[in-house]
């Protein structure tokens, strides 16, 4: 919806289309009339979901206020009042039962609240289901919720723990809070193929044996992040998620619970981004959306769905990975602030094989901690009941939202449900065109990614590259990914020559004509791992082949101002080709080079395809993939 003015302010809001016409005039050199009576929707920007971002929300936005929260739909909240989040921090990765109980206990006593440990009937990549009692001897039930991470263990994992919990000193069972993470759907998508054993009949068996019992148990969960990692827009990822959801629901209900229990026994996992407004919204609208379905369903009261919301790996870098400390304390604001139950931030470093250089492992964990802390003990997000109620932009953003997740649900319900559209293929095409249209946004830099696409560190030490991900229904991708890899070719590069590959800087005229350019080139050159030798201010052609011919370097780019290009643009491009360049790129617009001897090979200009560019740039400078 675009905003229109409410009568009481349309002198206001004319008066602001006036400078907002005045500014975009003088940026694009034509008239304000030209720009038409809306000038401000050329500022507009439109979600991957296709919702337009005005850039200014007046009361002709405003939305009927919802209920409360803690009631249906539970846009606001799912829990009535105030009283913020659940802390919840990831186990069981690194070490045995002994070491990880002894980091479960420390973190408890240090401000985490919740405990999500993973589970490997091997032992490798979690605690094995025999080591459960061991890995949580001291855990007080009745006050620190636990959630599984169990894979195709599910079964034998929450045996196990409900073990744990039936031998606890615990007066009021109701009090323990236990996710089993029983989740088919997801363990399909990332084998590939349904596993043996560990399908949708023996979860949904489970969730009815243990649906009688006094803890709030939730055996099933719908791992969102799933689609996300892959590439799903916001609006696919809670479509998907209520997709899953309903095909669970289904399944309970024909295997004879009753709606109420089947809607209690799920959890859903979302992944939040640094985009802290879109997270807040996606969490609020998905509250909506879900508790539309409990209505459907009959079961209204019974629709506030419980959220768990992770910090996005997709968003986190390998490269300048300190940034990710930032990206991860917006994602955790928009979560909280989104009113999820439980939120888990991932270490700063989580997406490095190890851990960065010089980084304790420990201290990449009381880091993501104490973001959370922070948000809560100090910035007291907690105690206000969903703070960014009655935002006109964050209103109008949820319900848009909204209504777009529900048309992804409807889409995939269209195609026979859950199952029977991922077994199409019909999820892994939908999240695909979003992945390919954020990839070729990053690549030509229109999104950020601060450290990697711009600003990036050449002189930081190098990284170990990340292991290909296993193959599954659908992909995982991180949105760095593919600067990385220029990177990474440019490590094995320095290990092996010694030196970083490198191109020529032609510099024309005084600092103050080429610097924005110059500037700009070094930026760009970085993002792929390529350094550069510079030739100072030169003033005529003779200066600059000596300068080449003294750096033999193969590639030269040439920066300089337009007016220098019209002087003396192709007697450069010529005295570079004289010195030792055999490919010559200019910085700038190829309508000033009229020559066609002195023109330059290629063009480095703002909008370009950064990530096949600079691909072919390492190949022309022979540095191996």
């Amino acid at each position: 919806m675009n905003p229109q003015p409410a009568p009481e302010h349309s002198a206001a809001y004319a008066s602001w289309q006036r400078a907002v016409a005045g500014v975009l005039a003088k940026q694009r050199k034509v008239e304000p009339e030209d720009l038409g009576t809306d000038p401000e929707r050329l500022l507009d920007a439109e979600t991957y979901d296709g919702a337009t971002v005005a850039p200014l929300y007046t009361p002709a936005d405003e939305l009927a206020a919802p209920p409360l929260p803690g009631y249906a739909p539970f846009t606001r909240g799912a829990r009535a009042g105030a009283g913020g989040w659940g802390v919840c921090a990831h186990y069981g990765e690194h070490g045995g039962a002994v070491a990880t109980n002894r980091l479960i206990l420390d973190d408890l006593r240090n401000g985490v609240t919740s405990v999500w440990l993973t589970i490997d009937p091997n032992g490798r990549r979690g605690v094995a289901p025999d080591e459960v009692a061991a890995t949580l001897e001291g855990v007080l039930f009745d006050l620190a919720p636990v959630r599984l991470d169990a894979g195709s263990a599910f079964e034998e994992a929450a045996e196990a723990l409900l073990g744990v919990a039936d031998s606890a000193d615990v007066e009021d069972r109701s009090e323990v809070r236990l996710t089993l993470g029983a989740d088919p759907w997801t363990l399909q998508i990332r084998n590939g193929s349904p596993v043996e054993g560990a399908g949708l009949d023996e979860a949904v068996a489970l969730a009815v044996r243990l649906a009688a019992r006094p803890e709030r148990i939730r055996t099933l969960v719908v791992d969102g992040t799933v689609f996300h990692d892959a590439g799903a827009s916001d609006a696919e990822e809670l479509g998907a998620s209520l997709a899953a959801g309903v095909a669970y629901v289904r399944a309970l209900a024909d295997a004879g619970l009753d709606v109420e229990h089947a809607l209690a026994a799920i959890e859903f996992r979302h992944a939040i981004t640094d985009e802290q407004f879109a997270g807040i919204a996606k969490l609020r609208a998905f509250r909506r959306a879900w508790a539309r379905v409990a209505d459907v369903l009959g079961a209204p009261d019974a629709g506030a769905a419980a959220q768990h919301a992770v910090t996005s790996n997709a968003m986190m870098a390998q490269r300048d990975p300190w940034v990710n400390m930032l990206r991860t304390t917006l994602a955790a604001f928009a979560a909280g602030v989104g009113g999820a139950g439980e939120v888990t931030v991932l270490p700063f470093d989580h997406a490095l094989p190890g851990n960065a250089p010089g980084v304790s492992e420990r201290f990449a964990a009381r880091i993501a901690r104490n973001t959370q802390l922070l948000l809560l003990e100090e910035s007291h997000v907690g105690k206000v009941a969903d703070p960014a109620g009655g935002s006109w932009y964050v209103e109008q953003l949820t319900d848009a939202l909204a209504r777009q997740a529900w048309g992804v649900f409807q889409e995939i319900e269209r195609d026979g449900g859950f199952g029977a559209a991922l077994d199409a293929g019909v999820i892994a095409e939908l999240v695909a065109t979003t992945r390919t249209a954020r990839a070729d946004d990053i690549a030509h830099r229109r999104t950020s990614v601060t450290g990697v696409n711009e600003f990036p560190n050449l002189a930081e030490p190098p990284v170990e590259a990340a292991p290909a991900a296993d193959g599954g229904l659908l992909p995982s991708v991180r949105y760095a990914e593919p600067f990385e890899d220029m990177r990474d070719r440019s490590d094995r590069h320095l290990a092996d020559a010694g030196v970083r590959p490198s191109v020529f800087l032609a510099t024309l005229g005084p600092v103050a004509e080429h610097n924005q350019r110059a500037t700009y080139a070094k930026n760009l050159l970085a993002s792929a791992g390529v350094d550069v030798v510079e030739s100072g201010p030169v003033d005529d052609g003779d200066s600059l082949a000596q300068a080449a011919r003294e750096a033999r370097l193969q590639v030269a780019v040439l920066c300089g101002s337009d007016g220098r290009y019209d002087s003396m643009g192709s007697e450069s491009v010529a005295a570079l080709r004289s010195g030792h360049a055999a490919r010559v790129y200019a910085v700038g617009s190829a309508g000033r080079f009229t020559s066609t001897e002195g023109a330059p090979d290629d063009y480095l200009t703002p909008g370009i395809d950064v990530v096949a560019a600079m691909t072919h740039l390492l190949d022309l400078l022979e540095v191996a993939r």
